[in-house]
């Protein structure tokens, strides 16, 4: 049988994207700093790592595939009932469960574009459609987004704040949003963002959406400012029959025992992440004045930790700076071809960044 008769079309158009590390051996890079990805610069918290090295003496012996003890804290943590929380590895392995759950061939998702690419993959992987709204002024346009929904729509995303523009939609124009969305559709509100931002007018889904009754999806992470990337844990608070139904389609022992334990040390530490939140907010306002001092001028006002940047030719810029050892995302994949994204370093991370950017764009 020919490769024509094995693989699905709707995946014909897919591309794997390269490892970091592979064009790092590639260019034979001594000295690197990666600002591509959006990870916090900090390691995981000491308790974090202090479960991380007891679960490690089981790790012959598969991981909770309820992740009981992990849903439990959350379901405590936010207010909610323990059988409104899904637990996968990471925020985005909730969007794929979402969209095996939910999407037959020729439904349809609605989101922001350009923003996180995984709503629109996992739904082409399904054979679903994805309408996609332009942004308005670097935020989403959620009247855009209505008018977009349709019959067949089943699921709608909000990037809050939108990845990569890094922007936020306000508190009362979300409220209007989620009031006239329509019954058959189900919003997926995208936070993985979330403890970055001290804004009072910054909406949480959770003590906000979710727990004044609304019919809507929460995604979170310990991805970013919990320091866990490396170990793929991600939540969402979401209906208890959206989380049985996800529960249906996930791999069995998806969340490794040692993501698990490392999530559950790390809630509840407000301390550590109100330090790492204005730490945050003070490389986001550094790396703002580098971008600026090289002519640049980043989206804003930013919530995460990243910016984005419009350069000219985002692909190579990012080459360049890549043979200058500084790793940062360009966003053809995400819709600006013209653009990159970089992520909120450290001060040092920030500073090698600044020196490398100047003879990139010299040389431009």
């Amino acid at each position: 049988m020919s490769e024509g008769g094995v693989f699905r079309e709707a995946i014909a158009d897919l591309v794997p994207g390269k490892p970091v590390e592979e064009v790092q051996r590639e260019l034979g890079l001594d000295r690197v700093v990666k600002l591509a990805s959006n990870e916090g610069p900090f390691p995981p918290f000491p308790a974090a790592l202090d479960a991380i090295e007891r679960a490690a003496r089981d790790l012959n012996r598969y991981p909770d595939g309820g992740a009981f003890a992990l849903r439990a804290a959350l379901a405590e943590h936010h207010g909610v009932r323990f059988e409104e929380i899904v637990v996968a590895a990471g925020a985005d392995a909730v969007i794929d469960l979402l969209s095996q759950a939910a999407l037959d061939p020729g439904d349809e998702i609605v989101c922001g574009w350009l923003s996180f690419p995984s709503y629109v993959i996992d739904a082409v992987k399904m054979g679903a459609v994805a309408r996609t709204v332009p942004l308005r002024d670097h935020a989403y346009d959620l009247g855009g987004l209505l008018a977009a929904v349709g019959p067949r729509t089943k699921l709608v995303y909000v990037c809050h704040p939108n990845n990569p523009t890094g922007t936020a939609n306000g508190r009362a124009e979300l409220l209007r949003f989620l009031d006239e969305v329509p019954e058959h559709v189900l919003v997926v509100l995208d936070q993985a963002y979330f403890e970055y931002i001290d804004d009072p007018d910054y909406l949480d889904g959770v003590d906000d959406v979710f727990r004044s009754g609304r019919r809507v999806v929460v995604l979170r992470t310990f991805s970013k400012i919990y320091g866990l990337a490396g170990l793929r844990v991600g939540y969402g608070v979401a209906p208890a029959d959206v989380v049985t139904a996800t529960s249906k389609v996930r791999r069995a022992f998806d969340v490794t025992s040692t993501a698990q334990a490392a999530a559950l040390a790390s809630i509840g530490d407000d301390a550590e992440i109100a330090r790492r939140r204005e730490l945050n907010a003070e490389g986001r306002a550094a790396l703002e004045d580098v971008l600026r001092r090289h002519g640049l001028e980043p989206v804003g006002p930013a919530a995460g930790n990243f910016l984005f940047a419009e350069v000219g030719d985002g692909r190579a810029v990012f080459e360049r700076l890549l043979r200058q050892g500084a790793i940062v995302r360009p966003l053809g994949g995400f819709g600006a071809p013209e653009a990159i994204r970089v992520t909120v370093g450290t001060a040092e991370e920030i500073a090698f960044f600044d020196a490398a950017l100047g003879p990139v764009l010299l040389g431009a």
